[in-house]
């Protein structure tokens, strides 16, 4: 067995009942990936939480019934996956990309389709204008091909422009498309074909969004996290200042992942972005090898094996766990308000077992009373609490 297919391979398979309530689960109102980590870990498995999700929600202030997927809407989509030749792949499984496991609010569900040996290789992001230049399109195939012959997994969005040339690129040697839509919704139309040379042809697709959804400008940045979190470093050719090339190199920044960018003309509006990229200390990309050099480290098939992913979802006995009073419980809700603070800063202020912290939190996530905020901070939404 190569190194290739062992990394691959790693992982505990669902069974069908965990994976269809894994899946009635995140697609239940107001259960985000966080949010399904701490439910999974206070309860012990999906099935649980599910059946808490009505009071967890009604005790955190919740003005209504939240809406609970049914099981038979869960078996639906997966027949519509199984129907679409796709599959749903739990965090932990084999074949879920490793460096994605351990980002904060990682999916728990991937819907992919294609191969999913290009998840052992290291993966490289690369995304940039979608109305590049012909040379900007031409250097991007120079790099995808080079640093995919070097065995990394080309990683990007199936946009126009600098995403598709890095796809086309590395076709022959592996590479992933993170849709920002349900796979059977792909965006932009014009690119079906190439998607579908990437996932018959030894690539891969992924989601994290429902079979159907069409995608929304809102969905386009979860789309980048995905990019970032599956890369361990992500290249920028050719971005605006204002686009969303720049927000998966900041996405990619916040998980510590590496951010390359090539430099441009001044005198080209799609160059400001990664010429300010530059100025905010990312790695000067004028070759392959200046990619390959930085990654040499990080690029060991073994780099995340010897970790945990933060807080790693898991099924199991849980003991049972001391609920909150009613003093504590609003002592938790006064010290939180409209400006973000860490978990940590609540613990200290209010006194409260951590424990029951994350339950009240919990609950006013469920009740849509909750946001939460990069790097595990919080805040109280101060709107009308639905």
């Amino acid at each position: 067995m190569t190194a290739r297919e062992s990394a691959a391979g790693k992982g505990i398979a669902l069974s069908d009942r965990q994976r269809i309530a894994w899946l009635r689960l995140i697609r239940s109102d107001n259960v985000g990936p966080v949010t399904f980590r701490d439910l999974i870990n206070h309860f012990g498995s999906a099935e649980r939480a599910i059946d808490a999700l009505p009071e967890l929600a009604s005790r955190g202030g919740a003005r209504g019934q939240i809406r609970i997927a049914s099981r038979e809407e869960a078996e639906a989509e997966l027949e519509r996956a199984h129907r679409f030749k796709a599959r749903f792949l739990g965090i932990g499984e084999p074949g879920y990309p490793q460096a994605l496991r351990h980002i904060d609010g990682a999916p728990p569900l991937l819907a992919v389709r294609g191969t999913l040996d290009v998840t052992a290789l290291p993966g490289l992001g690369m995304v940039g204008a979608r109305n590049a230049s012909i040379n900007g399109c031409k250097f991007t195939a120079h790099l995808a091909r080079a640093c995919g012959g070097a065995g990394y997994a080309i990683v990007s969005g199936l946009a126009r422009g600098i995403d598709q040339a890095a796809h086309r690129a590395a076709l022959p040697t592996g590479t992933i498309a993170a849709l920002a839509g349900g796979l059977d919704r792909p965006y932009p139309p014009e690119n079906v074909p190439l998607l579908e040379e990437i996932w018959n042809g030894g690539g891969l697709a992924v989601s994290e969004m429902p079979f159907g959804w069409e995608p929304r400008a809102r969905d386009f940045p979860r789309r980048n996290r995905l990019i970032a979190g599956i890369s361990l470093g992500v290249a920028v050719v050719e971005a605006a200042m204002r686009s969303g090339s720049l927000i998966t190199a900041r996405l990619a920044g916040e998980m510590g992942r590496l951010v390359f960018a090539v430099p441009g003309s001044p005198l080209d509006p799609r160059c400001e972005g990664t010429n300010g990229l530059l100025k905010q200390g990312a790695i000067l990309v004028t070759e392959p090898h200046d990619i390959l050099e930085a990654l040499a480290p990080l690029a060991r098939v073994d780099l995340f094996s010897g970790m945990d992913a933060r807080e790693p979802v898991s099924e199991g006995e849980r003991p049972m766990r001391p609920e909150p009073d009613a003093s504590d419980r609003s002592r938790i809700i006064e010290a939180l308000g409209p400006a973000p603070v860490d978990v940590d800063e609540i613990i200290r202020h209010t006194g409260v077992a951590a424990a029951e912290i994350y339950l009240v939190l919990l609950e006013l996530d469920l009740a849509g009373r909750l946001q939460r905020h990069p790097g595990g901070a919080v805040s109280l939404d101060m709107g009308d609490g639905r």
